[in-house]
């Protein structure tokens, strides 16, 4: 009989299991079936524990049954350690005893074959259909130290038996799962939850991160993704942890060619785009790291809770040529470093005469005399300065315990006076040291760079809770059979609410000279066909045309030239547009990616879109504060926002309503439309107008 479907993002059961069953345990702690025996009992696990074994009486000290029928009583969760071809069979087995749960850590299946996908897909349909849900296959487990709960065989809780704490950490990979916690724990820190989720035949990281958004025990998740199956639920977990306050630190893979490869022979999953994948990270405020020990960094400034106001930063070092480092680097960081006020440079000279005071603080090395002149100047610079962020270079001194004993008190007297501000100390030191400042409420990064990159990504870790997924109104595309022309995108784009210019299309010279007199001069001149979509490429544009006389030479000498480098295209005509002058030239487009579908993209446009490549992205459909986002997100925002040398600000409204408008027709168009590109979206002091438009439509494009 069909059971209710469990909840997708139900993942309770697993970390508060009533009774655990093991099948293919064993009396071998070392071994994968016998290290979660070992685990359950040394954690003293509340429930039952069932080994399952037919030739061992006992296991570990425990009565072990010959098969699951055996076993007295209902199973909550089982654990799977059986070779691939006796999985179908345990499973069934441990359904007919309600279990809720299969952890199965079984391999061999959809990594290895496309008979093993099938066997998976198989697998956890019957799980589902008995409402019950499956981790795995080829999954490491999971383990929670609140419940004692080890279903898991990882070999690093042998040398780190975790703490209790906040992190919950979600990963595809068992082995790059378990390197992070090893690496967190050997900082100190504390864990919720840990689970790894295999070849993700049913639960996928995006369940776990929806869950751990939910989980009382858990304030900071840490996922590492290597593709996503679902891509609008990864996109609704991330946006459900960020609504809950919950900083989400991320290492994707697979972005690029080789490195997707790679993840379809490991796990089978679709790797997706990095673009769509940035793009999805940057809308949930996601911190995305580049490296297992940027993961780390940012996970652990993420534990301290402590949130940075803004970013402004401070640099107060012994050393001048480290604070001028720093201060290069802060700048492609987004970080600010502004001088610190007159007076307050004034009362540091005070203190130390032959220090530079501006910011970077340079203190020379007379604060190794003096422990109290640290803390002082920490004061001046949060106090007077208004600080958002600080860091401190201590050279060796973190080595010197006679230099902690002075200064760590003072620090953690300094640090209760400034609970909102972030400390940073990068220093070389000892264990005992570190974690002394630690104490403290300091982060500790022995390289000074280091610590400068966890202090711009602090910054997001902690962004405005976001409002649910923009919803997209009808915008259907009217658009003809076969290949789209600039025509027929602009009048369809036009229906559909975008400004254009004035503008029509000439079949011949004399047409296009009397349209261009009634539209007004100076034009611009585009070849129409839909075997061409870069008309600049083959000579199909011809701009400030000022009289009928040059709209019909140009005409003639545009199709010529067309005609000589795509001899090929079918010529429908020329578009006839008014000029639009005086703007700052803009990109919008769209396109569908794969796994999370329409994507949007944003940036400055025409030829800088080559030659800067300052674009930025997010997913479709955007509201006026997600369009707002992406403007301000583009490294030329104040161009756009303020105006420079002397060319006013653009109508950042008019902007904003274009983005979320082609946003909506993305979103509604998303089944079939491959994308669409305004190049340029000329930005006016008023308003603004598409310029040039580009659609591209899938095979299965409605009439």
């Amino acid at each position: 009989m069909t059971q209710p479907l469990p909840p997708a993002g139900d993942l309770g059961p697993f970390f508060a299991p009533k009774s655990v069953a093991i099948l293919g345990a064993s009396s071998d702690p070392d071994k994968i079936g016998g290290v979660p025996v070992a685990m359950l009992k040394r954690a003293g696990f509340a429930g039952p524990i069932y080994p399952v074994n037919p030739s061992q009486p006992v296991i570990q000290g425990l009565p072990a049954y010959a098969a699951v029928g055996d076993i007295p009583g209902t199973i909550d969760i089982a654990i799977l350690a059986l070779p691939a071809k006796m999985a179908r069979a345990g499973i069934e087995a441990c359904l007919a005893k309600g279990a809720r749960g299969i952890v199965m850590f079984t391999a061999g299946l959809g990594e290895v074959s496309e008979e093993g996908k099938a066997l998976q897909r198989a697998l956890a349909s019957l799980c589902r259909h008995n409402g019950a849900r499956l981790l795995g296959p080829n999954s490491l487990g999971l383990f929670s130290p609140y419940e004692g709960v080890f279903l898991t065989f990882s070999a690093s809780l042998q040398h780190t038996w975790p703490r209790k704490g906040g992190i919950g950490i979600a990963s595809q990979s068992g082995a790059v799962g378990s390197f992070c916690y090893a690496m967190l724990h050997d900082r100190g820190l504390g864990i919720s939850r840990f689970i790894a989720t295999g070849n993700e035949a049913d639960i996928d990281v995006a369940a776990c991160i929806d869950w751990m958004a939910g989980d009382p025990a858990t304030t900071v998740i840490v996922a590492y993704i290597e593709g996503a199956q679902d891509g609008p639920a990864l996109r609704t977990a991330l946006l459900k942890a960020r609504r809950s306050g919950k900083p989400v630190i991320v290492l994707k893979v697979g972005n690029t060619e080789a490195g997707a490869a790679a993840v379809a022979s490991h796990t089978g999953s679709l790797a997706g785009s990095a673009t769509a994948y940035e793009a999805i990270f940057a809308e949930a405020g996601a911190c995305q790291a580049r490296s297992i020990g940027e993961l780390a960094d940012m996970t652990e400034a993420a534990a301290t809770g402590v949130k940075p106001r803004g970013n402004r930063l401070a640099v107060i070092t012994p050393s001048g040529g480290v604070g001028v480092m720093l201060a290069d680097q802060a700048v492609d960081l987004g970080l600010e470093m502004s001088p610190l006020p007159e007076e307050a440079q004034k009362e540091i000279l005070s203190l130390i005469p032959f220090a530079n005071p501006v910011n970077p603080v340079d203190t020379t090395a007379q604060v190794v005399n003096d422990m109290s002149l640290l803390p002082r100047i920490h004061d001046i610079m949060v106090e007077q300065g208004g600080y958002d962020i600080v860091i401190t270079f201590l050279v060796h001194m973190g080595r010197n315990a006679a230099i902690m004993d002075l200064l760590v008190p003072r620090f953690a007297e300094m640090r209760r006076r400034h609970p909102g501000t972030v400390f940073i100390v990068s220093t070389f030191t000892t264990p005992d040291s570190r974690l002394r400042l630690q104490q403290a409420g300091f982060l500790v990064f022995d390289e000074p760079s280091q610590a400068l990159r966890v202090a711009a990504g602090m910054r997001h870790l902690w962004r405005a809770p976001a409002a649910d997924v923009a919803t997209a109104p009808e915008a259907r595309l009217a658009l003809p059979a076969g290949p789209v022309d600039e025509a027929a995108a602009t009048a369809a784009l036009a229906a559909q609410g975008l400004p254009f210019p004035p503008s029509g299309l000439a079949r011949s010279a004399r047409e296009a000279a009397d349209m261009a007199t009634a539209i007004g001069f100076p034009v611009a001149l585009k070849v129409v066909s839909p075997d061409i979509q870069h008309k600049s490429d083959v000579g199909g544009v011809r701009l400030g045309l000022r009289g009928p006389a040059e709209v019909e030479a140009a005409w003639h000498e545009m199709m010529c030239t067309v005609a000589e480098r795509q001899p090929e295209a079918a010529i429908t005509g020329a578009l006839v547009t008014r000029m639009v002058t005086g703007g700052v030239e803009t990109v919008i487009g769209a396109y569908r990616d794969p796994v999370f579908g329409p994507i949007m993209m944003f940036g400055l446009g025409g030829i800088f879109i080559e030659v800067f490549k300052d674009v930025v992205f997010r997913p479709a459909p955007l509201d006026r504060a997600g369009a707002l986002e992406m403007i301000g997100a583009v490294k030329a925002a104040d161009m756009l926002t303020r105006g420079i040398r002397g060319r006013a600000a653009v109508d950042i409204a008019a902007l904003a309503d274009a983005l979320v408008r082609v946003s909506q027709v993305a979103a509604a168009n998303a089944g079939w439309l491959e994308s669409i590109e305004i190049n340029p979206f000329m930005a006016l002091p008023e308003g603004g107008f598409a310029v040039d438009a580009l659609v591209l439509a899938g095979a299965d494009t409605p009439l």
